[in-house]
């Protein structure tokens, strides 16, 4: 079949249709691009925690723990956290390894202590499955309907302590390279329903995904961040 060569009547309307499609795709590929970058720097983040040279988070703590979530960049530029947004990832224990990752926003809420620093990256370990099901109905309020406890560092540390015993959720805090133990009220943790569906392309439900039958295709990164994990 011949092919007619394109005319400069019809050239404008090709660049048209040309446009129309870039504008299209160039938010898809741009959400992708920014959840693999979100997924590689929550590995990079986790490496960095379990790999202290000096204090180790306890292996008890590693082996117990049922979810794990990690929000890197909380802060920037900013001394006190206090009505400042991050986003990272989560995924719990299920038989024969880690779930799928679901994506997670954080809001609001403060601090133990002021920290500086650029940016801070959070690390969540949840000791119960409660504290992650009432973030899949709602919100979860650090401190309110789940109680959190700063994350004990050393192999030989004990989780028990009396402040420890109640807590469902251990967290620590990076700032200017350095990780510490700390203790976060009033923040909201809840699914990212828009940064899950752009992840995998179509609209997943994350209790499923956590603690069900559900197991989407593994996107790009995926699968080297959970091979990381205890």
């Amino acid at each position: 079949m011949d092919r007619k060569p394109i005319t400069r009547k019809a050239l404008p309307a090709i660049l048209c249709a040309l446009t129309v499609l870039g504008a299209t795709l160039s938010p898809l590929q741009a959400q992708e691009d920014r959840s693999q970058r979100k997924v590689r720097t929550a590995l990079e983040v986790y490496r960095e925690l379990v790999d202290l040279p000096e204090k180790k988070i306890p292996a008890k703590l590693l082996s117990e723990a049922r979810c794990i979530a990690i929000i890197p960049s909380v802060i920037k530029g900013a001394f006190v956290w206090g009505g400042k947004r991050g986003r990272g990832v989560m995924t719990c224990r299920q038989e024969g390894g880690w779930s799928p990752i679901i994506f997670v926003k954080l809001s609001g809420g403060s601090f133990g202590f002021q920290i500086g620093g650029e940016s801070t990256d959070l690390v969540l370990f949840f000791l119960t499955d409660r504290g992650v099901r009432s973030l899949l109905t709602s919100k979860l309020v650090l401190g309110g309907n789940a109680s959190v406890a700063a994350g004990p560092l050393g192999r030989t540390a004990e989780i028990g302590t009396d402040a420890r015993l109640k807590a469902e959720i251990f967290s620590y805090a990076k700032s200017r390279g350095v990780f510490a133990g700390i203790s976060i009220e009033g923040a909201r943790l809840a699914a990212d329903h828009a940064w899950n569906t752009g992840y995998y392309g179509s609209r997943v439900w994350p209790d499923e995904i956590l603690f069900g039958e559900t197991k989407p295709q593994a996107p790009a990164g995926m699968n080297a961040f959970l091979a990381a994990l205890p």
